[in-house]
């Protein structure tokens, strides 16, 4: 396929609407910046479905109407979908009822987190014109090659799909990849709460008492203040500024000389007053205390069985033709061998394939052992146990 238009016009989205709720699934991706914006600032949006292809231009068109479309039922193709998903809530106001992530669902059919390109080798053998990964996509006109290397990404993705479907239907795993694809569809919704902003500075989180109220009064009006001018938190105030600040809080105008990490041209006099009244205003506030941290005793008491189990999961998965990521990481063991509630390897089908195998490991009803050829391997328990030999004993005695 090589013939896709550029869609600039209300009408011509209109049209590709109706065209698209005819069908059952389609393939969507887009291009976006965000370098010096606080939000994405979407440059372009793919979209194919059975017999046919097009490209839609945001910067001439208004994409809005696409809502009717993501809400339907029809499945979204999409790979790798996370940011986009992002950037069509944005500029849609919804993200797909039901999506197919195909990046997601090679995992499941022993592909490591793998790229676009070479989803398109290995399953259609079809090699991806290499793009330029810097690309300024709001740059217009766009050039042929640009407009070709976007097409690329969605003109071949249901082909994809339908390849990674038979395979999962193979293996019986279809359901699990639809799990996890609802899931990511799930957590994609970015809630931004400035409240929480001073969270995600590292040196904020070790300050206590007045200096962390002070930390998460500036964060939080940054956050604001970025939101409102759709910028980078960092064009704002710089991390390193923020936490100075929350040391030596201001308490007017001629206390922001001298602050580390600080240019004071960036700061109009209408936002320095701002932040000391926030400063003034956060002195009495009672931030939420944060859940108590595990201790290094019991992170050090518990290594040992993690090590163990991690070292089986990565075997089982293998042995499987499973994306070890996709099934847990370290953290997922640990918190599912501290009995936390809301553990990722204790509900669905991890819980079914190796969440009940690793609780029975720990509650002493089943060993892992080696098998004689340096695999490990899971056996019920005998109960005898093995004696070994005090030192200086004679172990033939």
């Amino acid at each position: 396929m090589t013939d896709y238009p550029l869609l600039t016009k209300p009408a011509e989205v209109e049209e590709l609407v109706a065209t698209l709720l005819e069908h059952d699934y389609y393939a969507v991706d887009t291009e976006f910046h965000r370098e010096r914006t606080y939000y994405p600032r979407l440059a372009l949006v793919q979209i194919a479905w059975p017999g046919g292809l097009a490209l839609i231009d945001p910067l001439a068109v208004d994409i809005a109407p696409l809502e009717a479309v993501l809400r339907s039922e029809a499945v979204a193709v999409m790979h790798a979908s996370s940011q986009d998903l992002e950037v069509l809530e944005r500029a849609c106001g919804t993200i797909p009822t039901v999506l197919f992530d195909t990046q997601v669902a090679a995992g499941f059919v022993g592909m490591r987190s793998p790229s676009l390109a070479s989803l398109h080798d290995q399953l259609l053998g079809i090699r991806l014109p290499k793009g330029d990964r810097l690309t300024d996509w709001l740059q217009r006109p766009l050039e042929d090659r640009q407009l070709a290397y976007a097409a690329g990404d969605v003109e071949h993705l249901l082909e994809i799909a339908d390849s990674l479907r038979g395979r999962l239907v193979e293996k019986n795993r279809l359901q699990w990849a639809e799990d996890e694809c609802e899931l990511v569809r799930a957590r994609s919704t970015v809630i931004r709460d400035p409240d929480g902003a001073w969270r995600r500075i590292k040196e904020a989180r070790s300050l206590r008492g007045s200096a962390q109220n002070a930390a998460w009064a500036i964060a939080a009006w940054r956050e604001r203040r970025a939101m409102k001018l759709d910028q980078p938190p960092r064009y704002i105030l710089s991390d390193l500024a923020v936490v100075a600040m929350a040391q030596r809080p201001p308490k007017n105008e001629d206390g922001f000389h001298r602050i580390r990490g600080l240019d004071e041209r960036h700061l109009k006099a209408d936002d320095r007053s701002e932040i000391v009244a926030a400063l003034a205003a956060a002195r009495d506030v009672e931030l939420p205390v944060p859940a108590p941290t595990r201790s290094r005793e019991t992170d050090r008491d518990m290594r040992p069985a993690v090590t163990l189990v991690a070292a089986w999961l990565a075997q089982f998965a293998s042995d499987r033709n499973i994306d070890p990521a996709l099934i847990g990481s370290r953290s997922d063991i640990e918190e599912l061998l501290r009995g936390g509630d809301d553990a990722r390897l204790g509900s669905g089908w991890r819980q079914r394939l190796v969440g009940e195998p690793i609780s029975r490991l720990v509650d002493g009803n089943v060993a892992i052992a080696f098998d004689g050829n340096g695999r490990l391997a899971l056996e019920e328990r005998s109960g005898r146990p093995f004696i070994v030999p005090e030192d200086g004993a004679n172990a033939d005695s």
